[in-house]
């Protein structure tokens, strides 16, 4: 899907114009013959119809010398207006524009009532990525691209995407910022991801920032610009290749309950929430795993400190955040409990 941030298209913009000028000059003939030959609204209206269309009927009554002028002035520049709007709504049609026009205006309709989404800034190698697995995991989100090369992939791949500069925040503004869940910066450079950052963080001091680093040094300035998560994906790259190398079954693990393409086993992050029945209760109390058959690996603190393999006696407070490993059905039972 695409959204063109840089303004309406030139062609419909044409159209519109060209029926605003055909019904003024509807309006001036209407007008021009009750001034000039005194004749009531109804039938100045109906003889400007004639007119313009060059039916050819009869003459409502009979002109005088200053309406014979008026309406050869009326027949040339309404016949004039007529004929363009005719070859505007033409151009449309054959083009494609029209069809075009019609799902831009609802895509950004969709922009317009989006929540609860992720802002994906570039869709280069890493944008891409992120933007396939969001989709394959049901995750609302909408990517900002301003490379046209870029844009047109994104337009390929049914992407709802902003041709625009991330950084900007007028752009950020018409991603839906106020209604995002989050932001995840992956431009060109590291500069650039250093700038949308800060420029997020201006409209949304509450939102959750991921930003992509090349260097170490870029790393300390984009946490100081705001990104509450910021990862070198070729240190990450480079650290599962060791682990692979040292421990295949460990990461072999990881990768199939990270997949979202497996339908077997899951790891999900699960919020407590301040209304939910498992709100200060212990995880054996709540019987998670009698009743859901899911493992709690870690805990999650408010205060972001994380309990790994907690003891069943540990309580599960409001707005902790729980580390289950379980199949995908279960886990979704249990967030809807959590949530509630």
């Amino acid at each position: 899907m695409e959204v063109d941030a840089r303004g309406p298209d030139q062609d419909a913009g044409g159209l519109l114009f060209s029926i605003a000028l055909l019904a003024s000059v509807f309006v001036a003939g209407t007008i021009g013959y009750v001034a000039i030959e005194g004749w009531t609204p109804w039938e100045a209206f109906y003889m400007t119809v004639t007119t313009v269309t060059t039916v050819g009927f009869r003459e409502i009554h009979e002109l005088s010398r200053a309406g014979e002028i008026f309406t050869v002035f009326l027949v040339l520049g309404g016949v004039g207006a007529a004929l363009y709007t005719f070859s505007q709504f033409a151009a449309l049609l054959i083009e494609g524009g029209l069809a075009n026009h019609l799902r831009r205006r609802r895509r950004v309709r969709m922009i317009d009532t989006i929540k609860d989404h992720f802002i994906v800034c570039g869709y280069g190698r890493i944008g891409s990525i992120v933007a396939k697995e969001f989709r394959q995991q049901g995750v609302p989100f909408v990517v900002i691209e301003r490379d046209p090369a870029r844009y047109q992939a994104a337009v390929a791949g049914d992407v709802l995407a902003i041709d625009a500069d991330a950084s900007q925040e007028e752009v950020l503004k018409r991603a839906g910022i106020e209604r995002a869940r989050g932001l995840i910066t992956a431009v060109g450079t590291d500069a650039e991801n250093v700038y949308t950052v800060l420029s997020a963080r201006v409209l949304r001091p509450d939102l959750f920032i991921i930003s992509r680093s090349e260097s170490g040094d870029s790393t300390r300035k984009l946490q100081r610009a705001g990104a509450n998560r910021v990862i070198s994906p070729y240190q990450i790259g480079a650290v599962q290749i060791a682990q692979t190398a040292i421990r295949p079954a460990v990461v072999d693990f990881f990768d199939l309950a990270t997949s979202s393409d497996n339908l077997e086993l899951a790891m999900e992050q699960i919020t407590i929430s301040p209304r939910s029945a498992l709100a200060d209760h212990s995880i054996l109390d709540a019987s998670l795993r009698q009743r859901f058959g899911v493992i709690v690996v870690a805990i999650q603190r408010e205060d972001e400190r994380m309990e790994f393999n907690p003891e069943p006696t540990m309580a599960m407070r409001a707005g902790d955040k729980l580390v289950v490993l379980g199949r995908p059905e279960s886990l979704k039972q249990l967030g809807g409990e959590a949530a509630s």
